[in-house]
């Protein structure tokens, strides 16, 4: 029910708007429109919204999961094996597509996803293009009642799967060992709990001053050591409802300028912890985190924003960065993470994901933030 909501939510956009057809490309606005998450890679994926129908474009080996999980009106199959009939490759269908649309309608379509080639030949032959990636993006930045519950359940299961990890690392481990605790955690919670369900996780755990400063790189096989620092960032996906939980840990003591980073951190982030809500503009929270920062004489050492959105996408718009007027609405969902990052010392950062609700701003990731939590001795 809630997909076909949607449906009908953009259709009206596009009614208003004189749009004639949507072409869907991003995979995460393909999955919000229409339960489709399929595996992208080499074989594209195209949605096709119209006013009296839903098609899409998809491959073969994506045909019986397009039928089980969407309502789409029509498959244009392409194959890529010689005993099939029909289109043999994506773009004979797209050209089947396009030659079944009125001469002269307008299409909407994603600037920042529709391949360029595809959007070229819509303009070559005289029809209009509309962008409505800012469309969608809204949509998107308001989750629903079941959204919401749906990113609970993450919540809780990102912060245990955190906690397995912190409270078993141990210093002549990897990275990618310590890793391995919360997710065999998930491995094996999810399937007691949500039956027939699907998981999505990420996780990272840099160690070590240099990778420290790094906020984003992937775990290697780097052993943590006596003295180290480790931001463990994790994320999950419960039926592609994502939350977002990291902390900033130690192995054995950090030092004097360590500890006064941290506090630091631990402030900026509850300052903006405790401002976001309904009615607040982005910027506003963003400048909130900072101002901590800036009092403390380590504004310098920021390279990033104080938070972003989330839901289906690891992180989606509204984003909470100076730059940012939007005022926050009920039902957005963001992850809160200032970062102080200074050679020499290590990087910082804690995260958790909030959810906004007009009685009031919704914490739903759990997990110690304190330093005496945060030391393994």
């Amino acid at each position: 029910m809630q997909i076909k909501q949607r449906t009908k939510r953009l259709k009206s956009f596009m009614k208003d708007n004189g749009i004639d057809v949507a072409f869907i490309s991003n995979f995460e606005n393909q999955f919000y429109l229409s339960g489709l998450k399929a595996i992208l890679y080499s074989r594209p994926i195209l949605l096709v919204i119209e006013d009296n129908q839903e098609s899409l474009i998809i491959p073969t080996l994506e045909e019986a999961h397009a039928l089980e999980k969407t309502d789409a009106d029509h498959l244009y199959v392409y194959h890529e094996v010689e005993h099939k009939t029909g289109g043999m490759s994506y773009h004979e269908q797209v050209d089947i597509v396009i030659s079944k649309l009125k001469p002269g309608s307008t299409v909407g379509v994603e600037y920042n996803a529709l391949p360029t080639d595809i959007t070229l030949k819509l303009m070559e032959q005289g029809f209009d293009i509309r962008n409505i990636q800012h469309e969608v993006a809204t949509m998107r930045a308001v989750k629903s009642a079941s959204e919401i519950e749906a990113m609970r359940h993450s919540g809780k299961l990102v912060s245990k799967a955190l906690e397995k990890t912190i409270t078993n690392a141990r210093a002549g481990m990897s990275e990618l060992e310590i890793d391995y605790y919360g997710n065999e955690y998930l491995f094996k919670e999810v399937p007691k709990h949500f039956p027939n369900s699907t998981l999505d996780y990420f996780v990272m755990s840099p160690s070590g001053i240099p990778r420290t400063n790094m906020p984003h790189v992937f775990s290697n096989t780097r052993r943590l050591e006596d003295k180290d620092i480790i931001i463990h960032s994790r994320q999950v996906g419960l039926n592609g409802y994502r939350a977002e939980c990291e902390r900033t840990f130690f192995i054995g003591e950090p030092t004097p300028r360590q500890r006064e980073t941290f506090e630091v951190m631990i402030h900026a982030q509850q300052a903006a912890l405790d401002f976001i809500k309904v009615g607040v503009t982005a910027r506003e929270v963003n400048q909130k985190a900072l101002d901590v920062i800036k009092t403390a004489g380590l504004e310098e050492y920021v390279v990033h924003r104080t938070g972003h959105g989330i839901g289906v996408g690891f992180h989606e718009e509204p984003s909470l960065r100076f730059d940012n007027e939007l005022v926050l609405e009920a039902g957005m969902a963001f992850c809160i993470e200032p970062g102080i990052y200074i050679p020499g010392v290590g990087g910082f950062r804690h995260s958790d994901t909030v959810v906004l609700t007009e009685s009031g701003t919704e914490v739903i990731t759990n997990y110690p933030k304190d330093l005496d939590s945060l030391v393994i001795h």
